[in-house]
């Protein structure tokens, strides 16, 4: 059998935590193979030995048959080996060429040859089918084309074997669709692809082979034939089963605790991003909202949190409004968030995860006292949490940044959930986690519910959307068009009121 990449019983440990023991993967060429685990199993730690930016304390590293020593990136590259990793590495306020070229740039003398770049960056977007305007600014393309311009400029610079790290965590399920398409079309280019990830749907539709690894150790490597199953590879993820469709006990909604009247929000553009949207979250129960991406949930999530001006409209919170209030103002009226990005509005990556636990009551008992900070009640605090919500790290006092990315997510929901806060507004609350961690996120969400709290879910997973609400919204150009049961509802009806169809007109076409 011939491999390209052989990882050969790998250790990684970080001070003495283990984040690798004794792992090994094969990558046959011409192959998808999936890595799969927890959040926090050491799959990226692991992609990252390969890649350079790690040094392993034991194992060893053979391409396409040689034994390597993988002391960089650069080396990496060298060998023909790109990455494309979760959180983007690119320059905001450069041009998709110039992101693409840096550190690799063709010379004409002692200039940039950027047209040359142009012509090469060009071609290899048509070869793969990864159209993107070179010309366009970063900060000014959606996430979907951000993606595609990391995985041009591992291409650009000749790789053969690429590492997706968890690539659809921030896409929405048109962009994942899309992604799969680029992934086969560079399987049959000749490449070979590891693909990090704990969605296992994903697994099921594109990986020959899959990997699996639990906190830190080998589990096993199986075919993903006709008789792996979802619920299979859920099991050797976790170590115990998970349950894809639980049911959950009836809501009983009682006062109303949001109450939002002809809301107008615009954009960073001056467009009316939400235009004259109604919306209401009893407690005691839990409201989705459903929509594709763009159509006014981040304007609203923020002008409800008071992350940004509204322009007209009433929000009211247990019937006061709370309508252009400081964030802190909203906060201590009685609203949790969960935030869509987790870097921007939810953690400070290089303050401890104590400290982030506290982020929103520092400034108060008992982590406060004449403006001096309880470092003790703090880390208790913080350990309590790590401990109940089975957040992987170290300890209190590791920097957020450290965490996996599914950990840093699981940091916030703690925070946020141990409040209680009267409304709850969970913005793709499970996104970036693994099955076991999505039914832990489910079952705290229902239970706030059932405290009497109103909660209010935005997801692009309509399966999430179908199986949690008690009521869904649809969102489209920025009004609510419907008002959905779920258990009367599919993805298809939806789907379609999603995309501006009329109720009425469900199942004509």
């Amino acid at each position: 059998m011939e491999y390209v990449i052989e990882m050969l019983n790998i250790r990684k440990e970080f001070g003495s935590f283990v984040a690798n023991d004794n792992i090994t993967l094969q990558l046959r060429k011409g192959e998808i193979h999936a890595l799969l685990g927890e959040n926090g199993a050491g799959k990226s730690t692991l992609m990252n030995v390969l890649f350079g930016l790690y040094q392993p304390e034991a194992g060893e590293i053979r391409v396409r048959g040689e034994k390597v020593n993988i002391t960089s990136p650069n080396v990496a590259n060298d060998l023909g080996i790109g990455m494309v990793h979760q959180h983007f590495m690119l320059v905001q306020n450069f041009t998709v060429t110039e992101n693409i070229i840096l550190g690799a740039e063709p010379k004409s003398g002692l200039k940039i040859d950027r047209a040359t770049a142009r012509e090469k960056v060009r071609q290899i977007s048509e070869q793969y089918g990864l159209a993107v305007d070179p010309d366009a600014k970063i900060e000014d393309i959606s996430v979907g084309m951000q993606q595609r311009v990391e995985i041009l400029k591992t291409l650009y610079r000749g790789a053969d074997i690429l590492i997706f790290d968890e690539p659809s965590a921030v896409l929405t399920p048109q962009e994942i669709k899309e992604l799969i398409q680029i992934m086969n079309r560079l399987i049959a280019e000749g490449k070979s692809i590891i693909l990090i990830t704990h969605k296992l749907k994903e697994i099921m539709e594109v990986a020959d082979r899959c990997t699996t690894i639990r906190r830190g150790k080998y589990i096993g490597t199986v075919d993903i034939d006709e008789t792996m199953t979802q619920s299979r590879l859920a099991e050797m993820m976790v170590g115990r089963e998970v349950n894809f469709d639980a049911e959950y006990s009836k809501a009983n909604p009682q006062e109303l605790v949001l109450d939002i009247k002809n809301l107008v929000v615009k954009d960073g553009r001056g467009i009316k991003a939400v235009d004259g949207l109604n919306l209401d979250v009893r407690a005691g129960e839990i409201v989705g909202i459903a929509g594709i991406d763009g159509n006014g949930q981040t304007e609203l999530i923020e002008a409800i949190t008071g992350l940004r001006r509204a322009e007209s409209g009433e929000v009211f919170l247990n019937n006061k409004s709370i309508k252009n209030l400081k964030p802190r103002k909203v906060t201590e009226a009685g609203i949790g968030h969960i935030p869509q990005d987790r870097h921007k509005h939810g953690l400070v990556l290089d303050y401890s995860i104590g400290h982030n636990m506290v982020l929103q009551t520092y400034y108060q008992k008992p982590y406060s006292k004449a403006g001096i900070m309880n470092y003790k009640q703090v880390m208790e605090k913080a350990q309590t949490l790590i401990e109940k919500f089975d957040v992987r790290t170290p300890s209190p006092e590791t920097f957020a940044r450290a965490l996996s990315g599914g950990n840093q997510q699981k940091a916030i929901i703690a925070r946020e959930v141990d409040r209680s806060p009267d409304l709850l507004i969970a913005a793709q609350p499970t996104r970036g986690l693994d099955v076991g961690a999505i039914e832990f996120i489910h079952e705290q969400l229902v239970l706030e519910r059932e405290k009497g709290r109103a909660v209010l879910l935005i997801s692009f997973e309509l399966e999430e959307i179908l199986q949690v609400s008690d009521r869904i919204a649809v969102l489209y150009e920025g009004r609510t068009v419907a008002f959905l049961d779920p258990k009367e509802t599919n993805e298809i009806e939806l789907g379609f009121l999603m995309a501006g169809g009329k109720k009425e007109e469900v199942g004509r076409s």
